[in-house]
């Protein structure tokens, strides 16, 4: 297949690229071209999706397969990709989020479960409301959190920010919220596979890891990590309701539970996630965490501070 993929030089766009190309496929790149492309020989073609003009008259002209749009927010971003490739195309295949779902007193969160209208991400469901209306072939993949090598959120490097260096972690309410990690090079695999499968046409999934941690599970798991015993980290506990950090961030996830049931995709794309949870936070330690020297820098650790004073 030709593809192309909306992005492609960050994070799930490096996995996904290396991922289809080692499938043979023909991959074609869309970004502004600030970063390199993650495998020699991929097309990139130079734009700026936001200028919708701009991006009809670069391709327009242009023939795929598939399209993955990794980096639309807003449905403002995703419809003029709809207008260009409306039956030109078998498959477009959308990233979404689980943060969509509104929050539930019965989980894990699956895939036709209500969604929040007031959620950061309702650009999100917005986008796959029209897709759903628009007439095109598509797949909408539903991730939690995504860690794992070149992730540019700091959510594992918050953890191991503080257990290579000793400090203690504040988590917040009691450290028994459960959330869900799943490792980008799953998700990747997960994307990649609902090319041509029927199956997942029109269809939404949720991808991530196969199990649930809590939060201090989470502590606990990266202290595992990076070769400590969890008996090594201090955990501290803390009611975030009694503080005011204004635009800070204290903890890098959502104060509630958050995870999603994965059996949908597990049956539909013949697809297993092959990292657990440890080996995945391994991965990312050794190979992002340590390698780019992180653990050498200074860490601002002033929010942390005003909490356990």
């Amino acid at each position: 297949m030709r593809i192309l993929i909306m992005g492609g030089t960050r994070f799930i766009g490096v996995y996904l690229t290396k991922v289809l190309v080692e499938q043979g496929h023909e991959v074609v790149l869309f970004n502004r071209g600030n970063k390199p492309v993650p495998v020699e020989g991929v097309q990139q073609i130079k734009g700026d999706r936001t200028n919708i003009s701009q991006l009809k008259e670069t391709l327009s002209s242009e023939q795929f397969d598939a399209v993955f749009d990794n980096n639309g927010r807003e449905l403002s971003d995703t419809q003029p990709l709809v207008e260009i490739f409306l039956n030109k195309v078998e498959h477009f295949v959308y990233v979404s989020s689980a943060g969509v779902y509104l929050k539930s007193h019965q989980m894990p969160h699956i895939e036709g479960d209500a969604v929040d209208p007031n959620s950061r991400h309702k650009g999100k469901f917005e986008t796959e409301s029209y897709l759903e209306k628009s007439g095109i072939p598509w797949t909408s993949i539903r991730p939690t959190y995504i860690y794992g090598p070149q992730n540019y959120n700091d959510l594992e490097a918050w953890f191991f920010d503080r257990i290579v260096r000793d400090h203690p972690l504040p988590i917040p309410g009691n450290g028994l919220h459960f959330t869900q990690f799943g490792h980008v090079q799953d998700l990747a695999k997960a994307m990649a596979s609902v090319l041509g499968n029927k199956q997942a046409i029109n269809q939404i999934y949720n991808i991530s890891g196969e199990r649930y941690v809590t939060f201090d599970g989470l502590a606990y798991a990266c202290a595992i990590a990076a070769g400590k015993s969890p008996d090594d980290i201090k955990i501290v506990h803390y009611d975030p309701k009694q503080f005011d950090f204004g635009k800070k961030k204290a903890f890098p996830l959502r104060t509630q539970h958050f995870f999603a049931d994965i059996h949908k995709a597990l049956k539909d794309l013949d697809w297993t996630p092959e990292y657990d949870l440890i080996g995945g936070l391994k991965d990312s330690l050794e190979n992002d965490y340590l390698a780019s020297g992180r653990d050498k820098i200074e860490v601002d650790f002033s929010v942390d501070d005003q909490i356990l004073a």
